[in-house]
């Protein structure tokens, strides 16, 4: 088709290619074809989702803990969208291998990156490498049944140490101390049903480095821990400290004023002597405590064998300083849950320190500050893993603002037919999945929840994830994979 064909028309639909199909990638697509440009019969648009794994809702799929109890009412707004049969999803196709920025630029008008956080941050201090240190990322990404990391995961240790104030800490807190049977009513796949099952574990420690009052995670998730059996929850009121900033914070913020009314009511519940808490294991959530060194000891050199804290105290600012205490804690793991750091896409600018592609409201910028033409980002990639789920819309619709702004000066496409970039795909070899294949797949994991609760006083399972690669795709193509 002739690049002189007006594009957003009828005759030339503006093309535009989104890289990444969880819920921001999803909703830059959403807004994109709800846009008034685009009611009002102004624009017409043809949409691609990409992603490089071969089933659809990215984070929501392999970054958030199964037990979550908002997860099935976000997978079910995504996969209404998805579901209209206006956006195509192309599965099992990985930016920078597949396919390159020239593709996409060849095929697309614009081309929008929602690629997310997936990496866990560093954190900086002696003993982080030693053998039983973690990143909670990682972590996640296993009991996620994230199809490109390791099947087994080193469940070894009875005492836990997890280092964050935030929703990802709360979550591998939950699911390192939860009791496996009690997960099986999620899609948690078999494998790691297993090694849950099979863990050791008595006490899982959680520290922030700030108090009660400046915690990062929400009402939701702090309540999710006592709904554990099994579990008893335990606090200590010398880490119960209040300045005048967090006094303000908890008057004027009323999910700070939830959180904190939630934890000084469970202390306070708490029996004086924690030798009469009776539950097989204990979640314990300390507060005011820095860390400052894993460390390991004669009897297993280079293992996890502790982690030594400083103890802080508020400094009324809402922010937390050194005092001089130290105190070690007995562990023989330590997960890092302090936050996720972007990846770098191939021939995009990317800044490391931060983890985004530099963006002024969306729109890419190159290593000089000027705007790319065409190319944009939205989600976690554009400003940093920060805010909740539902911050992504905000977001989504800043950076399609901007783009359909920018509709009348974008570079037009060279090959936008639609069959184009499924003629080069299949040329390449890509075996790459559709929205019928997750439908497929989807089925799939249905019928083995539902094979798994036929036996007599079983559990219900609604599904079970597929987790080996090879399996979605051959599935997702019609094929039929053998039984997970």
């Amino acid at each position: 088709m002739s690049t002189n064909t007006p594009v957003g028309t009828a005759a030339r639909p503006l093309r535009v290619a989104v890289v990444g199909s969880g819920p921001a990638g999803v909703y830059a697509a959403d807004i994109l074809t709800k846009s008034e440009a685009v009611k009002s019969g102004e624009l017409t648009v043809s949409i691609d989702l990409f992603d490089r794994y071969p089933a659809p809702y990215g984070l929501i799929r392999y970054g958030v803990a199964p037990d979550h109890p908002r997860i099935k009412g976000i997978v079910n707004a995504l996969h209404k969208v998805l579901d209209r049969g206006d956006i195509r999803f192309f599965g099992n196709v990985d930016y920078g291998t597949d396919l390159t920025l020239e593709d996409l630029r060849t095929h697309y008008d614009a081309v929008i990156f929602a690629t997310g956080a997936i990496k866990d941050a560093d954190l900086n201090i002696p003993g982080i490498e030693l053998e039983g240190s973690y990143g909670g990322a990682d972590f996640v990404s296993w009991y996620d049944g994230h199809p490109d990391v390791s099947r087994g995961w080193p469940l070894e240790a009875k005492e836990i140490a997890v280092i964050g104030n935030g929703n990802v800490a709360l979550d591998v807190a939950r699911m390192l101390s939860k009791h496996a049977d009690d997960l099986l009513v999620s899609e948690i796949p078999d494998n790691v049903y297993r090694a849950l099952k099979d863990s050791p574990v008595t006490d899982v420690h959680v520290f922030g480095r700030r108090g009660p009052a400046q915690v990062k995670f929400t009402p939701l998730e702090l309540r999710e821990l006592s709904h554990s059996k099994d579990v008893d929850i335990v606090l200590y009121p010398e880490d119960f400290e209040f300045d005048a900033e967090s006094d303000r914070q908890i008057q004027s913020n009323n999910q700070t004023k939830t959180m904190v009314g939630t934890l000084t009511n469970w202390i306070a519940e708490q029996p004086e002597d924690l030798s009469e808490l009776t539950a097989s294991r204990r979640l314990h959530l300390h507060f005011l405590h820095s860390p400052v060194e894993i460390f390991d000891d004669a009897a297993a050199p280079g293992r996890v064998a502790g982690i030594k804290f400083e103890r802080t105290e508020l400094d009324g600012t809402g922010n937390a300083r050194g005092t001089g205490e130290f105190i070690d804690y007995p562990v023989q793991a330590v997960y890092r849950a302090i936050g996720y750091f972007g990846s770098a896409l191939p021939e995009v600018e990317f800044d490391h320190s931060k983890g985004v592609v530099p963006n002024d409201g969306g729109r890419v910028l190159d290593a000089s500050g000027a705007h790319v033409p065409g190319i944009y980002a939205t989600g976690w990639i554009k400003r940093g893993p920060v805010g909740l789920i539902g911050h992504t819309k905000g977001d989504a619709l800043e950076t399609v603002t901007y783009l359909l702004e920018d509709r009348g000066s974008l570079p037009p496409a060279a090959a936008p037919a639609p069959e184009a970039i499924v003629g080069l795909l299949e040329d390449r070899g890509v075996q790459f999945t559709s929205w019928e294949g997750w439908l497929a797949l989807d089925a799939h994991e249905r019928s083995l929840g539902e094979k798994a609760s036929a036996g007599a006083g079983s559990v219900q399972r609604e599904r079970i994830k597929v987790v080996p690669r090879e399996d979605m795709v051959e599935i997702s193509r019609g094929g039929v994979a053998a039984e997970v």
